[in-house]
């Protein structure tokens, strides 16, 4: 970490690879949302599985945020005069939250208070995790760390993976929720978005042209967010996981 960012951007051939690769990842986003021709309505958790899925969410972000300070004390350890780098970026995060949050349930006020309110809840912890959980996985191998870097990196970023991929698995709590053609679309231009900064080595946003990239892409995640929401006139009921006999 420094007061240049807390990963080292990616350079020369790596920057072209890890671009090429997003826009290929983007172009099969696309390929699938071509191909979806009705939304998508998937059948959420029962109970159990519900409340097994915040629990282990919850234990999840104890987790992380343990992990996170014994990385930030290990690297102080390390590295006493380290400074800790400038974040342009959270109070975008936050003013997109707060209006995702008021849109979400602005769109399916209509299905009661409960549900209303929940689908804002759900909706809003999982939006940024559609921008994070690929960027952290762009960003793992190239973030500063202590010493042994791989552990303390693997220390920080599992918990952190499974807060990721069990918020957004919370996106199915929400009976109106619905994947689209349009919430794929707006996702492979999220992706877009990134290979464009990974032109610039996906630097941290420090410079103008990486702050502006990072905070379009995390707006464009939280768009893909309100996407799921929209109400549709027709959709079809996905029995997948739901084949018994």
């Amino acid at each position: 970490m420094s007061a240049q960012g807390s990963w080292r951007p990616y350079m020369g051939s790596g920057s072209i690879a890890l671009s090429v690769l997003l826009v290929v990842a983007a172009l099969l986003v696309i390929a699938a949302a071509w191909r979806l021709r009705q939304p998508v309505a998937l059948r959420g958790p029962d109970k159990f599985v519900a409340g097994a899925i915040v629990t282990t969410w919850s234990l999840a972000v104890v987790m992380f945020l343990v992990a996170l300070v014994a990385f930030v004390l290990a690297l102080v350890q390390q590295e006493p005069n380290v400074v800790g780098p400038v974040d342009p970026i959270t109070k975008f995060t936050a003013i997109s939250a707060v209006i995702s949050f008021s849109v979400i349930w602005y769109l399916t006020r209509d299905a009661g208070f409960w549900v209303s309110v929940g689908s804002a809840i759900v909706g809003t912890i999982a939006a940024p995790m559609i921008f994070e959980l690929p960027f952290d996985l762009i960003v793992m191998s190239r973030t500063y760390a202590p010493h042994p870097a791989p552990l303390f990196i693997l220390l920080f970023f599992l918990p952190l993976f499974i807060v990721e991929v069990l918020s957004l698995a919370m996106f199915t709590f929400s009976p109106r929720m619905r994947l689209s053609r349009q919430s794929l679309l707006i996702f492979a231009g999220m992706l877009l978005i990134f290979a464009v900064w990974a032109l610039f080595g996906m630097a941290y946003p420090y410079e103008p042209i990486p702050i502006v990239l990072n905070v379009a892409s995390k707006i464009v995640a939280f768009a893909v967010a309100v996407s799921l929401f929209v109400p549709h006139s027709t959709t079809t009921l996905r029995a997948a996981l739901d084949a018994q006999p």
